[in-house]
């Protein structure tokens, strides 16, 4: 397993994918900023939203120095936006790089709980399916589609974690500089998949602590067909890397 300090050195970078987000972005950022102490930084990973939510961005910028805001030229997929947005962070010198969504599915209140775990490991991830987790607001088909995916995911990749498909997570800097950033190919929800997948192949401890989700109050879901459909083969094709690697 590889060395892990006790405390992880460099601030927090809390990083925040955003399409069309103009009317969560600035209560989000408002909500994080007392959750945070004075180096840390929120940085905002725009798609190029057609929204205005990158321009309510880098007001939110040019007023606040402990937010920045990084540009991308089009619709890309979650995965690409938060690579980039972790490549930024390390840059930045983060110890602890935090990913969650911008649209309040992932309560800020939780982000101390993940600070305080990743004492502990190198990995954290805000689980809905461990005990005191749960999901607020679905319907029994959704819950069904995103429990049974994750169920799925752990069957087909022989690891223990529950909650593979979630998304709000919190990095120690030395895991995302081991991880071969430049090969993770997962563009959609997968993308969540394939970094716990690459954090445990890797050998690094991994925990998971409670949180509730919630359906998203503002804006439109981003899931789609197309997303479910990369997740359905992407996950095999994990599982069958693997074997090649170790045969």
């Amino acid at each position: 397993m590889p060395d892990r300090d006790p405390a992880p050195r460099g601030p927090v970078w809390v990083i925040l994918p955003t399409y069309n987000e103009a009317g969560n972005i600035e209560p989000m950022v408002e909500a994080l900023g007392p959750k945070l102490k004075d180096r840390d930084r929120i940085l905002v990973v725009d798609d190029d939203s057609p929204d205005g939510t990158g321009e309510i961005a880098d007001r939110l910028a040019a007023a606040d120095p402990a937010v920045e805001v990084l540009h991308r030229s089009e619709k890309r997929g979650i995965g690409p936006a938060y690579l980039a947005g972790f490549h930024r962070a390390l840059e930045g010198g983060a110890g602890l790089i935090v990913q969650m969504d911008a649209d309040f599915s992932h309560d800020p209140a939780y982000l101390p709980r993940l600070l305080a775990a990743s004492e502990q490991a190198d990995l954290v991830i805000g689980s809905r399916y461990v005990p005191g987790g749960g999901i607020t607001e679905w319907g029994r088909t959704r819950r069904l589609l995103s429990l049974g995916g994750s169920l799925y995911a752990r069957k087909l990749l022989g690891t223990s974690v529950r909650d593979l498909t979630g998304g709000f997570k919190c990095f120690r800097r030395n895991v995302l500089e081991t991880i071969d950033l430049e090969t993770v190919a997962a563009s959609g929800y997968s993308f969540q998949v394939e970094m716990t997948y690459r954090v445990l192949e890797a050998g690094f401890e991994v925990i998971e602590v409670p949180i509730t989700f919630r359906e998203r109050q503002t804006g439109d879901s981003k899931m789609s067909a197309a997303i479910v459909a990369e997740a359905a083969w992407r996950v095999p094709a994990m599982r069958l890397g693997r074997r090649r690697s170790a045969g």
